[in-house]
């Protein structure tokens, strides 16, 4: 599974939420393409993918614009979030 190439895709904020969360809430965002490999010389690394991208509680609260005890996500940007992976090497 070395060296396999993939496109960097990441998932934005759309529109604030209302409700439950919809999909055309999210925006997926795919950027470079890049080549799945720990760098020669590399020690202690490991190269992990993600599989499933996992939104907490405490996120939802964060999804809409208001006045929560979190600070909103900022539309259109990348947020933080957990995710769910898989060790290549």
């Amino acid at each position: 599974m070395s060296d396999q190439e993939v496109s960097n895709k990441q998932v934005a904020l759309k529109n604030y939420v209302t409700g439950f969360p919809k999909e055309s809430d999210m925006q997926i965002i795919t950027t470079n393409t890049i080549k799945l490999r720990v760098p020669e010389g590399t020690k202690d690394a490991v190269l992990v993918k993600n599989l499933y991208l996992s939104c907490d509680p405490y996120m939802r609260e964060r999804m809409s614009a208001g006045d929560g005890g979190f600070s909103s996500f900022e539309l259109g940007k990348v947020s933080p979030v957990s995710f769910h992976f898989l060790v290549f090497e």
